[in-house]
């Protein structure tokens, strides 16, 4: 995934559209967030929210870092379709590709004007740079 064509929100997830005719996206952490946890050693998500309409701010799992454990938050509204089971066992593929493999879900987006909301990359390297 090019960050470019990403959105972003204040909690530092990332979430891509993959087609937008059936609001499909990927969520993941940005890079930002990866480097401020550091090695990423768990990742817990449950898969029974595979089904499950989760809100725009609600979590959605935790992950843990060597020195600290976050919550993980949807971007947006969102159906959950899938888990990337890859991090489950190698957790640490979101320090290396962290908008590619290290995707954490895919959904379907029920509000897309929640999306639209999101910053730009553009907008999102200002928000890191101001002290929040």
């Amino acid at each position: 995934m090019n960050p470019k064509n990403l959105r972003y929100s204040k909690n530092h997830e990332w979430i891509g559209l993959e087609i937008q005719k059936n609001r499909k996206a990927y969520i993941g952490i940005t890079h930002f967030a990866q480097s401020e946890l550091g090695d990423i050693v768990y990742l817990d998500i449950e898969n029974s929210i595979i089904g499950e309409k989760i809100k725009e701010g609600d979590p959605f799992g935790t992950i843990e870092a060597v020195k600290t454990v976050s919550d993980l938050f949807m971007p947006v509204s969102g159906c959950i379709l899938a888990i990337n089971k890859k991090l489950l066992s190698q957790p640490e593929i979101i320090n290396k590709s962290y908008y590619d493999e290290g995707w954490i879900l895919q959904i379907e987006i029920l509000d897309i004007e929640e999306y639209n909301r999101l910053m730009s990359l553009e907008e999102y390297k200002k928000y890191i740079q101001e002290p929040n």
